[in-house]
């Protein structure tokens, strides 16, 4: 493939592969672009079930931005802005993705890669995965819509130490920081990432877009609505809950189809 964002389909899990492996994947604004299209031509798609973010070449899921696009693209605070209009707005694609992602992390998951993985809802890396947002060697920030992702998962304490420090830290501080949701063996990691893209996939649909929902909403602090509240037994209103309670009683494999 010679995109350098391309989308493959194995069934109902679909892969996002940043395909830039001479530059580490190293994102540049055309695969910013990309990135963005491709998740909201794939939210729109009723039959898929998961999502799996992942670097071509095996050794970086995205090392950072393309800093050599800078002097063109980013010189300035007007044109870094809107750069990072078109960063955001492919960040809120995969953020608000209604099918659940996976992010599969090989070798380097720094700067953009990092804020870019910790957009997805679950997180594997390989042993030798290294990550870091060592922008203050770069003497630029990034901006409020770049940090959500990474402030929501690791908190505030960990997230400045991150930026404060700028250092590169291993998988196994990953996993304890809570940015990764396992660290699994180099020669395993694609499969436990397939396998767990699968165990999303086999489940009821709506029942994983409506966790997603609930989760991030509970993350606001204003009170739930009486319709929200409402919401939260939709489920058993569904022709899915049926199928799910029927096969449990029945002890066989439940087969969802959505509604």
């Amino acid at each position: 493939m010679s995109e350098p964002v391309y989308v493959e389909r194995d069934g109902d899990v679909a892969t996002v592969v940043l395909n830039r492996p001479e530059r580490m994947n190293a994102l540049d604004k055309a695969m910013w672009m990309q990135l963005g299209a491709h998740m909201r031509e794939l939210d729109a798609d009723e039959a898929l079930r998961c999502v799996v973010l992942r670097g071509a070449g095996g050794k970086a899921f995205a090392a950072g931005a393309d800093i050599s696009e800078f002097a063109n693209e980013r010189a300035n605070g007007a044109q870094a802005r809107r750069y990072g209009e078109d960063v955001a707005g492919s960040m809120r694609a995969l953020a608000e993705s209604r099918h659940p992602t996976v992010a599969l992390i090989e070798g380097a998951c720094v700067g953009g890669g990092l804020l870019v993985a910790s957009q997805c809802d679950l997180r594997l890396c390989n042993e030798s995965a290294r990550f870091g947002v060592p922008v203050k060697n770069l003497g630029l920030t990034e901006a409020y819509d770049e940090l959500q992702g990474m402030l929501r998962v690791l908190g505030p304490a960990a997230s400045l130490e991150i930026l404060l420090e700028g250092r590169i830290w291993g998988a196994r501080e990953a996993y304890e920081k809570g940015l990764v949701s396992r660290v699994v063996p180099d020669a395993e990691v694609v499969k436990k990432a397939y396998a767990a893209a699968r165990r999303i996939a086999d489940g009821a649909p709506l029942v994983a877009r409506w966790h997603k929902k609930f989760i991030r909403r509970l993350a606001d602090p204003r009170p739930l609505s009486a319709e929200e509240y409402t919401e939260s037994y939709a489920c058993f209103d569904t022709e899915d809950f049926r199928i799910g309670y029927r096969a449990f009683l029945d002890k066989t494999k439940p087969q969802f189809k959505g509604r």
